[in-house]
């Protein structure tokens, strides 16, 4: 196995006749989670990988359990639960800079993980521990599978890569920022966005933010800017790998999770930290264009055509 990550997946009603909730007559049913977002992205570029979660005991889990191994993606360790249905969302997207996410995930399946749910084998075979900072607010029962999850990894030698993804719906700002760095200290690699950042540690200036997110601890910090790139923070030096241009952004959302699949797969390619970093600039950027959580995702192919048509040599070569 190259990654293991962990955590919910809803499933997403998006407007269709209208892109207003209470004028909406239709909707599209689609499914959504950051954690699975990365590893479908990853299983689409070629990688193994698992995915640890909750699903209710009704249609709704059942079709997303059927989805995601349609994806390539292992949900062995996918279980269910009789007592709490699978999580719900909606999200209006009234443009590509104007999207509304309304969660109906309180008690869901997936907030009832806990520890026990986790199979120590099953993430020691594993190179790469992706969490994010979305299921350690669902409950103190997930708080608790994480920590426990990143304990397993370290004790295996499992690099594990944290994604603050600040969600500030599903937690008193105060608690958000105290676990997130708690996390923070835990993570090899951490993959903040600029605003995170400023959330977590008060500042503003970019620079002083990638320091003090590797005072904390990790190794390497990949710190995202939106459509100027990303920047590389290790030791005392740090560089801004630029971003791709697209004609479009159809869709905002999932461009991070997009990020950090591309991203990895760069790492487990071989590739150095710089161009780990391009891949996933152009992941996210290749997903931005298409309505859907994970449906701009590429595969292996898609991404090289996207890369030779948008930059002057090949980085998957």
């Amino acid at each position: 196995m190259d990654v293991v990550t962990i955590g919910e997946t809803m499933v997403m009603f998006t407007p269709q006749s209208s892109p207003l909730m209470r004028y909406a007559e239709s909707f599209i049913k689609r499914y959504g989670g950051a954690e699975s977002n990365v590893a479908i992205g990853l299983a689409r570029l070629g990688h193994k990988v698992g995915w640890i979660s909750k699903v209710g005991n009704d249609e709704f889990g059942k079709g997303m359990i059927s989805f995601i191994r349609g994806e390539g993606v292992d949900v062995s360790q996918v279980k269910t639960d009789s007592h709490a249905p699978t999580g719900l969302y909606f999200k209006e997207v009234k443009s590509g800079h104007n999207v509304t996410v309304q969660y109906y995930r309180n008690g869901s399946a997936a907030s009832h993980l806990t520890p026990r749910d986790l199979d120590p084998d099953y993430i020691k075979q594993a190179k790469f521990l992706h969490i994010t900072g979305i299921t350690p607010a669902l409950s103190d029962s997930c708080y608790q599978t994480v920590k426990r999850a990143i304990s397993i990894a370290k004790e295996n030698g499992v690099q594990v890569i944290f994604d603050p993804n600040v969600r500030k719906k599903l937690w008193s700002e105060e608690k958000a920022r105290e676990v997130l760095v708690e996390l923070t200290t835990l993570a090899d690699i951490v993959l903040p966005g600029l605003e995170e950042g400023t959330f977590m540690f008060g500042e503003t200036d970019y620079v002083k933010i990638g320091k003090r997110f590797l005072e904390t601890g990790p190794k390497l910090v990949i710190m995202k800017d939106g459509k100027k790139g990303a920047y590389v923070f290790k030791e005392d030096c740090y560089e801004l790998i630029p971003g791709f241009e697209v004609d479009e952004v159809i869709d905002p959302v999932g461009a991070g999770d997009g990020f950090a699949a591309g991203f990895i797969s760069g790492l487990l390619s071989g590739f150095t930290v710089e161009k780990s970093v391009e891949i996933g600039n152009a992941v996210g950027a290749h997903v931005v264009q298409i309505p859907g959580d994970f449906e701009g995702l590429p595969s292996q192919w898609e991404l090289k055509q996207f890369l030779n048509s948008g930059a002057t040599t090949d980085v998957l070569r």
